[in-house]
């Protein structure tokens, strides 16, 4: 499956090197794609923002896709991933960039911009609002906070158990996946899950894909998984209290130009309320804060115009 207008090349980065798809000519904007996703996840973004007048490069992290994918479990941690962007900065020839994210690609995109002000001119992020560091370890809260039920991160912390039920039927399971967090799809009426349950057993296959998945899309996901597995980006998961004994001196402002979007229906939102209105005295120059209706958790592939608008609105303002 070819897009016009975009090319791929593997660049070096951070010790590794990672596949790249870019489009167009000018200042660089990097879009940093989440689970369980690629550079395909943009698709929809790049002939705008490259005709808007900026070379647009979305990576396959590492792990995923044509991209190097490190063994060690902790070569996933965050501070590694976010070495990765800012080094991509340079290798492609650039002393800066406009970094937006999606899914985990939002936490590397705040992160870099954090840690990175002098790199990073400004940044954008679609479902995961920004928290600063969590004051107690990550998974003990989050093995306190699900006690006794099946909560997704919990499920995937064990080395090989996601993966092999993932893989067993890789095209069924992605695309449960993908349709279960797409907007049109009532959380609340999803089977209730014990902490022993497996994520897949009981989950609706659906018979027919939403407006904003085609066969053609799912079978693309399905040959970049065949080809790179998930234990890498499973691996992303698994290292929450090692990027958390990491960043114990991480500022917690970000003074950058900054924007948000989400969808009303994604789910990492209604668990994220608290930290969504917290957002403005973290972000201290949040230029916009957009709820899409109707919308779930694959924020710019089910609501590609309105994504385009919000990023086009944003670019427009900070480069005239």
């Amino acid at each position: 499956m070819s897009w016009e207008g975009v090319t791929q090349r593997r660049v070096a980065t951070n010790g590794i090197e990672l596949n790249i798809a870019e489009a167009g000519e000018g200042p660089l904007v990097l879009l940093l794609h989440g689970f369980p996703e690629s550079w395909y996840s943009w698709r929809h973004q790049f002939a705008p923002l490259a005709g808007a007048g900026y070379h647009v490069v979305a990576p396959d992290m590492r792990g995923y896709g044509k991209s190097d994918k490190p063994h060690e479990i902790t070569a996933y941690n965050q501070a590694e991933v976010v070495k990765d962007a800012i080094g991509l900065i340079g290798s492609l020839g650039y002393d800066e960039a406009i970094v937006i994210g999606h899914d985990w690609g939002a936490p590397t995109a705040w992160a870099c911009a954090l840690n990175h002000p002098d790199k990073v001119r400004a940044v954008g992020c679609l479902s995961v609002p920004f928290m600063p560091r969590s004051p107690v370890q990550p998974m003990p809260a989050m093995r306190e906070m699900f006690k006794g039920q099946f909560f997704y991160q919990l499920y995937f912390f064990d080395e090989g158990v996601a993966e092999a039920e993932f893989e067993s039927d890789l095209r069924t399971n992605l695309k449960k996946f993908l349709v279960m967090a797409g907007g049109e799809t009532d959380l609340t009426k999803l089977p209730v899950k014990g902490p022993d349950d497996d994520m897949f057993s009981g989950l609706p296959n659906p018979d027919t894909l939403p407006d904003w998945l085609s066969e053609e899309d799912l079978d693309f996901y399905t040959a970049e998984f065949k080809r790179s597995g998930l234990r890498g980006p499973i691996n992303y998961y698994r290292n929450h209290d090692l990027y958390w004994e990491l960043t114990k001196d991480a500022p917690e402002h970000i003074d950058q130009p900054a924007f948000f979007a989400a969808g009303t229906n994604d789910g990492v939102i209604m668990m994220a309320g608290e930290a969504l209105e917290a957002m403005p005295s973290y972000v201290r120059d949040l230029r916009s804060m957009e709820m899409i209706p109707g919308i779930g958790h694959w924020t710019q592939q089910e609501a590609p115009e309105a994504v385009n608008a919000i990023i086009l609105k944003f670019l427009k303002e900070i480069d005239g």
